[in-house]
């Protein structure tokens, strides 16, 4: 028997609003019920940053650092950095170099006696702001021949309209589904009586999903040279 020949199954906003609300106990009614499971879908996606790393929300940027400014806007939507250097010579296939730019805190930031040093930078603070994150670099750059090569961890984006799809990794759909069923169970009393099993339900799934969403690198073992 021949198979379907296709991998892109995906699901509209509206059909994850329809099949939660069926697994929570309901048929999805009217436009308040798509609103409100919207609204908890968006709620829930933050909560899922909140419990660490999404690797699908991994993407990398450049800020070209400019002599005598310190400090630098990240894009708006950025939760954190997650590996941050110095590049110099930038785009030279022979003299391109990535150099480490150490992370500090703010305290340390603080006691930095002289802020208005210029060098190359090896020290960075990451501010992270309500309205957009930046960066402020230590020293301050002495000549423009320096680049901030990041990797960051974005936001996932907000459910849009019932025809959009939802911004994440195949395999966490079904955590999408059982995470919405549960939150919409919450908040309709009718529905009280099923929370407790939703609620398990939407945990296995996510620890199903996040199992997979992680690094697989092999271990590396490292040998110790001139050890007495």
């Amino acid at each position: 028997m021949a198979t379907s020949g296709t991998t892109d199954f995906n699901m509209e906003f509206t059909e994850i609003a329809e099949e939660a609300w069926e697994r929570a106990g309901r048929e999805m009614r009217s436009g308040y019920d798509l609103r409100t499971a919207r609204r908890s879908m968006n709620l829930m996606t933050i909560e899922w940053q909140n419990r660490g790393i999404n690797l699908w929300t991994v993407d990398e940027g450049t800020v070209n650092l400019i002599a005598g400014t310190g400090q630098y806007a990240l894009p708006a939507d950025t939760i954190d950095l997650l590996e941050q250097v110095i590049r110099t010579d930038a785009g030279n296939i022979n003299t391109q170099t990535d150099l480490t730019i150490t992370r500090i805190s703010v305290s340390t930031y603080a006691s930095i006696p002289n802020k208005l040093t210029q060098g190359r930078p090896i020290q960075v603070w990451i501010e992270r702001l309500v309205a957009a994150p930046q960066i402020n670099v230590w020293p301050v750059p002495d000549n423009n021949n320096y680049v901030f090569k990041y990797y960051r961890l974005r936001r996932i984006e907000d459910a849009g309209s019932g025809v959009q799809t939802a911004d994440m990794n195949f395999r966490f759909l079904p955590c999408l589904v059982a995470g919405l069923a549960y939150h919409i169970a919450m908040k309709v009393p009718e529905l009280a009586p099923r929370v407790e099993m939703l609620k398990a339900e939407y945990e296995a799934q996510f620890v199903l999903a996040a199992g997979e969403d992680r690094e697989k690198t092999p271990l590396r073992f490292v040998p110790a040279v001139n050890r007495v």
